[in-house]
This record gives C-alpha cells, sequence and structure tokens, in this order.
C-alpha cells in the first residue's frame, strides 16, 4: 500500500469538509443552563433531559440518521434497526452530559477503568513527551482523569483553529475557571507550540480520523470500505520524531467508562530515509485499532457526517 495523495477534485473537498461548515445546534447560554442543572442535581437526576433532546433528534434529523445507518451497516453484524441509531444519539448525549462533571472534576461520579495503563507510565517516564492519536470515539475528557490523578502530567490538543475556537467556547461556558489547554492548527507557530509542549514532557492529543479536505489524506479499509485518512498528524509525529499512543474514552453504560491506550508507533529512532515507510506503518496501524474498537463499542462512533463519501443514493 502506497501513501499516495489522491486527487480528490472540488466536490471532494466540499464533501469532506461537511462537518467542518454543518452549523452547530443549540447555543451557549441553553449550555450553561443545561450545565447549572446538571451540577445542582446531579447526574443522575439531570439525565431524563437527554432523552428528550435525542428523541428530537431521532425523528427530526434525516441526514443525522442516515449516516448513522451506513456506519452501523458496517460495524453491526446485524441489520440496523431504530432503536440502534437512538442507542447512538443517546451515547453521544450522555458523553456530551458528561463532559459538564467531567471539566469540573467530577470524577467520583464515574467508574472508570483503564487498560493498558502501564503504556502511558513509560512513555511519561522518558520524559520525551508523546503524541495521543485518538478519534470521535467516545469521549476524549475522560482520558483527563489519568492527568488529574498526576500533576506532573501537562496535556494540551492540537485541533483545527475553527474548531478549536468552538470547542474553546463550549469548555468555557461548562467550566470557565478552568480553561482548556488548546493548540489552534493551521500556522507554523502551531508547530513550535507543541514541540514546546513535547519538550517539557507534555502528552499532546490530536484527533486523527477527520480531514479539512484540502490536506493530504490516503484511502484505507476501514470496516469495509474505503475512507479517507489525513496524513498531517503523522507527519507531525514523524518530523518531532516522538511516541505515538492511541487512546479513547469508551463510554460502557450506566456511569462506567473504560480507557483503552494502545501502542501505534515510536519514530523516536527514525531517520529521513524511513520516515514515509514509517508513517505508512502508523497510519495502517491506527486505522486497524480505531476499527476493532468500532466493532467492540459500536455506539462510541461520534462522525454524524458522510465519512466515507457515498453517494445520496447509497442510503
Amino acid at each position: 500500500m502506497s501513501l499516495r495523495v489522491p486527487n480528490g477534485g472540488a466536490s471532494r473537498r466540499r464533501n469532506a469538509q461537511a462537518w467542518v461548515s454543518k452549523p452547530e445546534r443549540g447555543n451557549l447560554s441553553l449550555l450553561r443552563a443545561m450545565t447549572a442543572l446538571s451540577l445542582r442535581c446531579g447526574r443522575r437526576l439531570s439525565r431524563p433531559v437527554l432523552y428528550l433532546i435525542v428523541s428530537y433528534y431521532w425523528l427530526a434529523a434525516p441526514a443525522t440518521a442516515r449516516h448513522i445507518r451506513r456506519y452501523q451497516r458496517r460495524a453491526l453484524k446485524d441489520q440496523p434497526r431504530a432503536r440502534d441509531r437512538f442507542r447512538q444519539l443517546l451515547s453521544f448525549a450522555t458523553c456530551v452530559h458528561d463532559r459538564v462533571f467531567l471539566l469540573n472534576d467530577r470524577y467520583a461520579d464515574f467508574e472508570i477503568e483503564v487498560r493498558n495503563e502501564i503504556l502511558l507510565e513509560r512513555v511519561l517516564a522518558r520524559g520525551q513527551g508523546c503524541f495521543l492519536m485518538g478519534a470521535h470515539l467516545g469521549s476524549f475528557e475522560i482520558t483527563r482523569s489519568f492527568g488529574v490523578q498526576r500533576p506532573q502530567v501537562s496535556v494540551a490538543m492540537a485541533m483545527y483553529a475553527e474548531n478549536a475556537r468552538k470547542i474553546s467556547a463550549v469548555l468555557a461556558a461548562i467550566n470557565p475557571r478552568s480553561p482548556p489547554s488548546i493548540i489552534a492548527l493551521g500556522n507554523i507557530d502551531a508547530m513550535l507550540q507543541i514541540r514546546a509542549r513535547l519538550d517539557a514532557g507534555a502528552f499532546v492529543g490530536m484527533l486523527a480520523d477527520r480531514t479539512l479536505g484540502d490536506e493530504p489524506t490516503v484511502p484505507l479499509d476501514f470496516l469495509g470500505s474505503r475512507a479517507p485518512f489525513p496524513l498531517g498528524p503523522w507527519r507531525a509525529a514523524a518530523l518531532m520524531r516522538r511516541p505515538v499512543l492511541f487512546i479513547a474514552g469508551l463510554y460502557c453504560g450506566g456511569n462506567r467508562y473504560r480507557i483503552v491506550v494502545d501502542e501505534v508507533a515510536d519514530f523516536s529512532l527514525t531517520e529521513a530515509a524511513g520516515r514515509q515507510q514509517a508513517i505508512q506503518a502508523a497510519i495502517v496501524r491506527y486505522v486497524e485499532i480505531l476499527e476493532g474498537y468500532c466493532r467492540q463499542y459500536p455506539y462510541n462512533w461520534f462522525n454524524f457526517f458522510d465519512f466515507w463519501h457515498e453517494r445520496p443514493s447509497t442510503t
């Protein structure tokens, strides 16, 4: 398999950018009200509101329903049913709702299991920093529990500038006293910031499953069909010669989360001559890991857009 960059054309770029340009529903005032209600009433008593919200989207968001069905046909063994779509929307709403408690350090409200925590400990002991490659799978906020228990751990998120602006506004609405550490991508200064954080031994998180549409991608088999994955995160990790771990906080029902950690690549000793091959192996490994967790925890997938770039008729 080669890491060729496909010539997608204008229509492909527009399709790939759909998740960026798609307007967010709701508003910050409503989010602040929901945050206040949740913190006052607690997680269990405030959850019924989620069912009302999910029921609305389940009935009144046909495009979202179409994309969920396309994903579930690939990830589930059986033909997806309406209740499968509702369950996936509820999982997403739950992760968003739980963000309120996690960003206010209410970790005691949850049962959190960490698998392969030793991998994080080993990288931390090396003191050279690390890339944490995640995806829009489960809750990234729950993974902060590792850092909360260790004051010496610093975690920063690197993301596209527009997305960083939106996320910063949302997180500030949830807890203005705890501003997130976010590095906005898209300029040379961003790479300098990332390198500085890594040199200080920090973990830098990136979500490596989405593309803006005007950046290099590689098409790979994912859940039985080809899908484009961005090359940018892997080139950054290779150029900075850092180890890469996959991490995801998977929602397991009730108040239970499972944090999974897997080895993806270690570019520490990769020379320039072998960089392209090492990047290829890393991204293939990442997609394999992601696919495995999608099949094992299918309702944790939160990419509600045309991820595989299918034609509208293939619903």
